[in-house]
């Protein structure tokens, strides 16, 4: 975790407080300045390799050593139990620790070939119907995610190998690019999978700005959504509603891939519980109860509620990277196309947190993060064919796109899209189907050096 200094709390506090007395006429009407700002106060001038993982700049000291205390507990390394420190992995699980997957707070990568191993990717399972909640219906002595790992004496769920398939493609104007799909084979289970088994790839997402997401009131989400097209424009946007564990009841998710998790608690609940096997509060069940290998050693809670708490915590107060040449001609160009082209029918760029006075760190914030929380339809080309909820096998969560130029930096990979298959921003552009067809149409007639300022645009978020 990385302090930020005072002079980048003075800065903030005086564009927050002044910068509007002090702005251009030209500037105000276009919320220029205010977008340097991605997490409103809560955001960090950081272009490092330690940009997803600062704490917010204004936070209470007492919620600085909650903060604190998370981040420790999502570093921390889990070991089969019996064990003096951190026991109780698996015993079939993903990987070991939050950071593992997460790592630096960033994005994921997809295995390159065959030969590699997954280590920050994840296969949701399912089958045909839903379960009692109207969730996945998991695969019997599988669940709904499959565990390629296991502790000593115990049997992974499966092997999970992906193939590519390249394509190469041109533009009108001559320049190639290449598109490689994923093949994904699951093999040596433990026991038979059924035939009619789905799956869902899915790498690790960012979590910084996770808090900020949150604190948007629900009815600002809703205002966006469009399910059946009623003006025209060919643009959806549905809501997902999702079990709450906590509340026993469906609630708006907005978490997720598929928006299948309505909070950041209940979203880090479930990664201990499925990528770890570690028991909590809100799941106190191993994943492998009901298999021919569970171990039935270890039935108690493995995480305290407070620790659990605390790296919830922690990921609510992941500062968000200020935006990066905003104000060169090129990131100007490429902003104006991004609207021309309709990408920010789904990528809205703004969004205002509502009033939160028992966690005023979040609250009535202006953010930027380029995403309406809805689902989309994008298309058969990236579709998994498995529904999750009211997400179909089409659909997925407009992923926010704040602190996507420095994925590189941070990650060092380019690697984009659900499963990581887009290998670049043009790449993930061109993968867009479904309602984001016709904006990849009007992309791909852009100029070269239109399609140049549109992704330099996109690096500058």
């Amino acid at each position: 975790m990385k302090k930020v200094s005072a002079v980048v709390i003075l800065f903030l506090t005086f564009i927050v407080l002044f910068g509007p007395a002090c702005r251009k006429a030209e500037v105000l009407a276009d919320d220029e300045l205010n977008e340097w700002l991605s997490g409103g106060v809560q955001t960090i001038f950081d272009e490092s390799a330690g940009a997803f993982s600062a704490i917010f700049p204004f936070i209470s000291e007492s919620n600085e050593a909650i903060h604190e205390l998370g981040d420790a507990a999502f570093e921390e390394t889990f070991v089969s139990a019996p064990a003096p420190v951190n026991p109780g992995l698996g015993p079939v699980f993903n990987n070991v620790s939050c950071s593992s997957c997460h790592i630096a707070d960033g994005r994921g990568r997809a295995p390159l070939s065959s030969s590699e191993l997954l280590t920050s990717m994840l296969i949701r399972v399912s089958i045909p119907g839903a379960d009692i909640h109207g969730g996945p219906n998991p695969v019997p002595g599988f669940g709904a995610q499959l565990q390629q790992r296991a502790i000593v004496g115990m049997m992974p769920e499966a092997s999970v190998s992906v193939s590519y398939n390249e394509q190469t493609f041109s533009f009108a104007d001559g320049q190639n690019y290449s598109l490689h799909h994923p093949s994904y084979q699951l093999s040596n289970p433990y026991i038979s999978l059924p035939g009619n088994v789905m799956i869902s790839p899915r790498v690790a997402p960012p979590v910084f700005g996770l808090g900020l997401l949150e604190a948007i009131d629900e009815n600002d989400i809703l205002l966006a959504a469009d399910e059946n097209d009623a003006n025209g424009d060919g643009i959806s946007g549905k809501a997902n509603y999702v079990w709450n564990v906590l509340e026993q009841k469906n609630t708006l998710g907005r978490f997720g891939w598929k928006a299948n998790n309505p909070t950041v608690l209940q979203q880090t609940a479930g990664a201990y519980s499925e990528d770890m096997g570690i028991t909590s509060y809100l799941f106190p069940v191993e994943t492998s109860f009901g298999q021919s290998q569970y171990d039935n050693r270890n039935d108690e809670v493995e995480i305290p509620d407070t620790l659990l708490r605390a790296v919830s915590f922690y990921i609510q107060t992941l500062a968000v990277p200020a935006r990066r040449d905003a104000d060169v001609a090129s990131v100007k160009l490429g902003k104006l196309l991004f609207q021309e082209a309709q990408c920010s029918s789904c990528h809205t760029p703004k969004m205002k947190t509502a009033v939160n006075v028992a966690f005023p760190e979040v609250s009535g914030q202006t953010i930027f993060p380029y995403s309406d929380l809805l689902l989309h339809d994008m298309g058969a080309a990236l579709a998994d064919n498995r529904p999750d909820f009211l997400a179909n096998g089409n659909e997925w969560r407009t992923p926010p796109l704040w602190g996507i130029g420095l994925t590189n930096k941070v990650n060092g990979h380019n690697n984009y899209l659900h499963d990581g298959r887009a290998r670049s921003l043009l790449e993930a552009i061109m993968w867009h189907g479904g309602e984001a067809e016709g904006s990849k149409n009007k992309f791909a007639s852009f100029s070269r050096s239109e399609r140049d300022a549109l992704i330099r645009f996109l690096e500058s978020l």
